[in-house]
């Protein structure tokens, strides 16, 4: 039975992808780089700092991972502060209709703490959930399952109460890797995704509606 449910951040409770595309794009550019799209695609549910050492290593760049994560956030500020961001359709009914069944809420993202913090009091999300656990401040990023572990470990319950929902090819696969029940949220802002390790695959959250999602796990 349902008794927790872990959440992504990034393409599945708020779309800021657009977002960090235009501050890593704005990155490269400040650094003369030309990263394609099957590259790039390949970094979404990664943290900001392992990315940016895939670059120094993969353009033999003279400057430091951290430089890059410092031009990157700069940018993301700036774009964030002036954008009209909101949260991904149907998703806030979802986790209000969680929380008043009584499960537990966890949000397990590659983002920075801050940049979680900043979503969480912008959309006032703090109130739904009991935990926040920021890939970033972990040894290793998706699609190691390291942050699935520690959520589900967070919540009290076995991991087989435990539900995943992510968006993207290394966060389903460190959910895969993690031994935890993954739904596969296909958003049409999650492009040159894989799917095939979803234990089910969504298009809309109506479809993981308490009482069709209780006895899932």
């Amino acid at each position: 039975m349902l008794k927790a449910v872990l959440f992504d951040m990034d393409g599945v409770i708020v779309d800021t992808e657009p977002l960090h595309r235009k501050a890593y794009h704005q990155m490269f550019d400040d650094v003369n780089i030309n990263v394609d799209e099957d590259l790039y695609a390949s970094f979404t549910g990664q943290s900001t700092i392992n990315i940016c050492k895939r670059l120094v290593d993969h353009f033999n760049l003279n400057e430091t991972p951290e430089h890059l994560v410092s031009l990157k956030r700069k940018h993301y500020k700036i774009f964030f502060e002036n954008d009209d961001l909101d949260l991904i359709d149907g998703v806030l009914e979802r986790i209000q209709d969680y929380h008043n069944n009584g499960v537990k809420l966890v949000v397990a993202s590659s983002a920075s703490m801050p940049g979680i913090k900043q979503i969480f009091e912008r959309f006032d999300l703090n109130q739904y959930f009991s935990a926040k656990f920021s890939g970033a401040d972990l040894k290793k990023s998706k699609p190691h399952p390291e942050i699935f572990l520690k959520a589900a470990e967070s919540t009290g319950f076995d991991k087989s109460e435990c539900m995943v929902i992510e968006d993207s090819t290394n966060g389903i696969q460190a959910a895969h890797s993690a031994g935890i029940y993954c739904v596969g949220f296909k958003s049409p802002h999650s492009s040159h995704q894989d799917y095939s390790l979803a234990n089910k695959v969504i298009t809309s959250f109506e479809e993981i509606a308490y009482d069709k999602a209780y006895d899932l796990v």
